[in-house]
């Protein structure tokens, strides 16, 4: 009876079993790697501009009153200006712009993706200023949307003389995928 086990056939399927399971293996190993690759690389680009938001939305912008010369139904008016919250004094911040770049992501359907390009992020963005009595938000919240990833940043900041907390997100709904 043994040597009926060990027939050619059941041989002969085990080494196709096997190569087969060679073979899976490889490829999984091989996906597994591009895919954290790839997501690696995502992270660290949603990173890189978080960084980049960040520094960018603590200045006062150019020009320095950028918040007086943007006419809000008017898009054109906005190529001309770089978008900063800060007055330029330390790490104060500016109310009238900060109410400016709210009604901005809020005019229609199209400003927001507007004020993306106007603050450098290719992601989505969602930037709070919280104060003890007020929380004023500006961009589109994640958290309805299903986000894939988020990478945030807090600062200190003043507002109006009192202590503030600034909380930058940078976020996609969107998959990195495999390039």
């Amino acid at each position: 009876m043994r040597a009926q086990f060990w027939s050619f056939d059941v041989i002969f399927a085990m080494v196709i079993f096997g190569t087969t399971l060679v073979l899976l293996t490889f490829a999984w190993s091989s996906m597994s790697g591009q895919l954290s690759s790839t997501y690696g690389l995502g992270l660290q680009s949603m990173q890189a501009q978080l960084q980049s938001l960040q520094s960018r939305i603590l200045a006062p912008g150019t020009p320095n009153d950028w918040a007086s010369q943007v006419n809000i139904s008017n898009t054109g008016t906005w190529s001309n200006v770089s978008i900063g919250l800060g007055t330029g004094s330390g790490s104060q911040l500016s109310l009238p712009k900060i109410y400016t770049l709210t009604a901005m992501t809020n005019h229609n359907s199209t400003s927001y993706q507007a004020t993306k390009q106007l603050i450098g992020v290719g992601y989505d963005y969602y930037i709070t200023v919280k104060t003890a009595n007020v929380t004023l938000a500006m961009g589109s919240y994640p958290f309805n949307k299903d986000p894939y990833a988020i990478q945030t940043a807090t600062k200190s900041a003043i507002l109006n003389g009192l202590p503030a907390t600034v909380q930058i997100m940078v976020w996609t709904n969107k998959s990195f995928g495999v390039s």
